[in-house]
C-alpha cells in the first residue's frame, strides 16, 4: 500500500512571529487542534497541503498510517484472532516525536484510559485487536463454536462441503455397489434356479422313461404270464400226437419227393404201431385209404381246423365218431408214398390253407 509523499521543508519564523504562510498557527507559533479530512490528506502533485513540524513527522502521516492499521483490521482481508500478534517497530526519533494516541481523531476512543502513554505501535496493536473484524462468511454456529475467522470459517465450510460430497459419493459408490451385488445375486439366483429346473426336468424326463420302461416290462411280464396261462390252459386241451418221435422233415421243405414240389406237413418218425393220438377235440371227418397219403384220418375241431393224419398201419375211428384230447385215433405205418415209417401231419384252416403244424402246436402251447 502506497502513502502520501513527504511534504517539503517549511521555513518558519520564530516563536511568536506573524507569517502568513504559518499553517499550524495563528501568527504567534502555537499548535492548535488539525483534523484531517479527504482534502487535506488527498495527496497533490509536488507537494503535500500541511507542513511538516519542526523536529518530527507530518501529521498526515501518522494519521495516514493509524488509518492504515485501522483499514487492516477493519476490512478482514486474513484475520488472525487465534495467532499471536506482531509487534510494530519505529525508530526512536520517529517514536519520541509521535504525538499522544489518545489525541488523535478515532484512536483515543479505542484505547483506556489508563494507556495515555502507549507509544505508536502500541496503539497500532490496540487498534488491530479492537478493531471489529469482518463476519463475511461467519455463520452464528460459527459464532457460536469460536470459529469467528472468516478465512476459517471458509476453509471450514469447504471442508465440510467437501466431506459432504465425498460422503455423497460414498452412499452413491455403496449404493451401486449393493445394486450390482444385488443383481449379481440375482443373476447367480436365476441361474442356480435354472439349473435346478433343469435338473428336475431331466430327473423328471429319467423318472418318466424308467416308470416307462417298467410299466412295459411289466405289461409284457403280464402278458407272458397271461400268455403262460393261456397256453397252459391250451396245453390242458391239447396233446402231441406222438410221446416218442424225431422230426425227419418240416414244413415247407423242398424236393422231387412231393408231388407239389415242397413239404406239405410235418413228419414224426416213430416205429411201426405206435400209437396216435387226437391232438384236440374233434369230430372225426374222414377215415380210410387217401393213395399216396395211404390210411388217412381227418378230424374237424371246434373252431373249423381240421388236422389230418396218413400213413397209419391201422385206423382206430370211424367218420362222425366224437374224439377228445388224446384219445388214441390210430397207429403209425408205412402205407401210401412213404421211404419208412413216419406220421405225416397236416394242419389246414378253416378256409383250407395248409399251414405249419410246429407253428400251430406251438401256438396251444405245446412244445415241439
Amino acid at each position: 500500500m502506497a502513502s502520501n509523499r513527504p511534504a517539503p521543508e517549511a521555513t518558519l519564523p520564530p516563536y511568536g512571529v506573524p507569517n502568513d504562510t504559518d499553517t499550524f498557527g495563528a501568527g504567534e507559533g502555537t499548535w492548535e487542534e488539525w483534523n484531517p479530512t479527504a482534502e487535506s490528506v488527498r495527496p497533490v502533485r509536488g507537494r503535500h497541503r500541511v507542513a511538516k513540524q519542526r523536529g518530527g513527522i507530518g501529521r498526515s502521516s501518522t494519521v495516514l498510517g493509524v488509518g492504515v492499521i485501522a483499514a487492516v483490521g477493519a476490512g478482514g482481508i486474513a484475520t488472525a484472532q487465534d495467532k499471536p500478534p506482531v509487534s510494530i517497530s519505529l525508530p526512536d526519533a520517529i517514536a519520541d516525536s509521535l504525538p499522544d494516541a489518545k489525541s488523535l481523531p478515532g484512536v483515543g476512543s479505542l484505547m483506556s484510559d489508563d494507556s495515555g502513554t502507549a507509544d505508536l505501535a502500541t496503539a497500532g496493536e490496540a487498534v488491530v485487536a479492537a478493531a471489529p473484524l469482518t463476519s463475511a462468511g461467519v455463520t452464528t454456529a460459527d459464532a457460536q463454536q469460536g470459529t469467528t475467522d472468516a478465512g476459517e470459517a471458509l476453509r471450514a465450510r469447504i471442508l465440510q462441503q467437501a466431506e459432504q460430497q465425498q460422503d455423497a459419493a460414498d452412499a452413491e459408490a455403496k449404493e451401486a455397489a449393493e445394486r450390482e451385488a444385488a443383481e449379481k445375486a440375482a443373476a447367480e439366483a436365476a441361474k442356480q434356479q435354472s439349473a435346478a429346473e433343469d435338473k428336475a426336468a431331466e430327473e423328471k424326463r429319467e423318472a418318466e422313461a424308467k416308470a416307462a420302461e417298467e410299466k412295459r416290462k411289466a405289461e409284457e411280464a403280464a402278458a407272458a404270464k397271461a400268455e403262460a396261462e393261456r397256453l397252459a390252459k391250451l396245453a390242458a386241451s391239447y396233446a402231441m400226437p406222438l410221446s416218442s418221435y424225431t422230426i425227419s422233415s418240416t414244413f415247407g421243405q423242398a424236393g422231387s419227393m412231393w408231388s407239389s414240389g415242397y413239404h406239405t406237413g410235418l413228419d414224426f418218425a416213430a416205429p411201426t404201431g405206435t400209437p396216435l393220438k387226437a391232438v384236440h377235440g374233434g369230430t372225426v371227418k374222414s377215415a380210410g385209404w387217401s393213395g399216396s397219403y395211404g390210411y388217412h384220418t381227418v378230424i374237424e375241431l371246434e373252431d373249423g381246423t381240421e388236422v389230418s393224419y396218413s400213413h397209419q398201419s391201422s385206423i382206430g375211428v370211424s367218420v362222425g365218431q366224437k374224439v377228445s384230447t388224446g384219445e388214441v385215433i390210430g397207429r403209425v405205418g408205412a402205407t401210401g408214398n412213404v421211404t419208412g415209417a413216419h406220421l405225416h401231419l397236416e394242419v389246414h384252416t378253416p378256409g383250407g390253407d395248409g399251414i405249419d403244424p410246429a407253428a400251430w402246436l406251438r401256438g396251444k402251447g405245446l412244445s415241439v
